[in-house]
């Protein structure tokens, strides 16, 4: 007992030790403890700053680059709506374009149908004043007396005309020959009845032609729809190509020496908008020149029941045409070569078809200068021929024939008969057939 009470205060000082101990190590454990909560707090709380610091930085540079995109794609939108504001203007300009294309159009048309409808009443009365004997201040004088100048006077009779009835000697159906200085009828037979003229009726287009161009250096695109149907047809052509730029002197050459359809309708519708149109000018031209049994359907020649003419009035057309310097010339022309184009660098050789037949000197004393020949079925071979002799001008015109060297056979013999000029030594072509007889 006693050594138990001895023992006492060894247990209470180690009571005491122990409590102390125990008490310091809660104490560690809670200050461990807290300051663990307090870093996982504070770790939390940088965390969620971190991260809300990072969202931030995020959503700007989010922001930021969205921006940029957007900066980087204002130009590419800016120039889009440039270029549908601009396609807009150009759509609006065309149709503005178009309506001004359209209204000139429109008034020159009426301003044209204004002009010609005046004009034609004009024509009128100023032919009835006329077809009355009167003449009236208030009409236009200068085209009354323009129509007046170019009416030619039919020729008539000579006194020692001579009809010419051997069909052995002449063999074409129908003749005439005219003394062109005096206009009286030489000779001939059925002269004044109604034939087809074939391709002679080219001296009446070149004559319109020559009459209505501005100028001979104008030029015209020769067209696919030309020269395809004539080819087909197997027309005669000067051999101009579609796309080809001709000039008009060209096309006159080329409606005469090799008697060239191309050409004639081109100088058509270079003049008159169609070949319809040229024949209207045509079939006036004849009203003006006074020839009443002459009409034209086409400006070839090609055969047409309405498209005739006669042997004299074929003769004044002639004598007409070669009271004009640019037709004479064309009609005199053995050879023309066309103007270089691309689609003839050397230009087109063309040449007379009457000259090819003759040299023009075979009757001596004459001159055979200018002509054209012409060919249908329905209308055989025919020829308009102008010869001088002595220092006049004859012109002979033989139709109907079956074979083109009667045509050009009978010219020399009513040259050889009917020229002042003539020698009289015969005629004697170059294969030394002998056509006229020494006389």
């Amino acid at each position: 007992m006693s050594e138990y009470n001895n023992n006492r205060p060894d247990r209470n000082v180690n009571n005491v030790q122990n409590r102390s101990r125990n008490n310091a190590q809660n104490r560690n454990r809670n200050n461990v403890q807290n300051r663990n909560q307090n870093n996982a707090q504070n770790r939390n709380q940088n965390n969620v700053q971190n991260r809300s610091q990072n969202s931030v930085q995020n959503r700007n540079r989010n922001n930021g680059q969205y921006r940029d995109r957007y900066n980087d794609a204002r130009p590419d939108r800016e120039e889009r709506r440039r270029i549908r504001q601009k396609k807009k203007m150009q759509k609006l300009m065309f149709k503005a374009a178009v309506i001004a294309v359209l209204i000139i159009f429109l008034l020159i048309f009426i301003i044209t149908s204004i002009m010609d409808s005046k004009k034609k009443s004009k024509n009128s009365d100023t032919t009835k004043i006329a077809s009355a004997g009167e003449v009236s201040g208030s009409f236009d004088d200068e085209a009354t007396s323009t129509s007046a100048s170019t009416k030619m006077e039919k020729p008539t009779l000579a006194e020692n005309y001579q009809e010419l009835t051997d069909y052995n000697y002449y063999q074409s159906k129908k003749i005439v020959v005219m003394d062109a200085d005096n206009n009286t009828i030489l000779g001939g037979r059925g002269q004044d009845e109604r034939v087809y003229p074939a391709s002679t009726t080219k001296v009446m287009t070149l004559i319109v032609a020559v009459e209505n161009l501005a100028s001979l250096d104008d030029t015209f695109t020769m067209t696919i729809d030309i020269t395809d149907p004539l080819y087909q047809q197997d027309a005669s052509v000067a051999g101009f190509m579609p796309d080809e730029v001709i000039t008009a002197r060209d096309m006159l050459y080329g409606l005469i020496l090799p008697s060239g359809a191309d050409a004639a309708i081109g100088l058509s519708q270079m003049i008159a908008g169609s070949e319809e149109g040229m024949v209207e000018l045509m079939n006036k031209k004849c009203e003006e020149l006074g020839l009443e049994n002459t009409h034209f359907t086409n400006t070839s020649g090609l055969h047409d029941e309405n498209h005739y003419t006669t042997c004299t009035e074929m003769a004044m057309i002639m004598k007409y045409a070669m009271e004009n310097p640019t037709c004479a010339e064309v009609l005199s022309a053995v050879n023309y070569t066309t103007s270089a184009t691309p689609q003839h660098p050397e230009g087109i050789l063309l040449s007379s078809t009457m000259f090819s037949r003759i040299y023009g000197d075979e009757v001596p004393g004459v001159t055979i200068d200018a002509g054209k020949t012409g060919f249908t079925s329905e209308a055989r071979h025919t020829l308009v021929a102008h010869a001088t002799s002595n220092g006049k001008n004859y012109i002979a015109v033989t139709m109907e024939a079956d074979n083109r060297w009667y045509t050009t056979f009978d010219d020399f013999k009513l040259f050889a008969t009917f020229c002042e000029g003539y020698t009289g030594e015969g005629v004697v072509i170059a294969n030394g057939q002998t056509v006229v007889q020494p006389g």
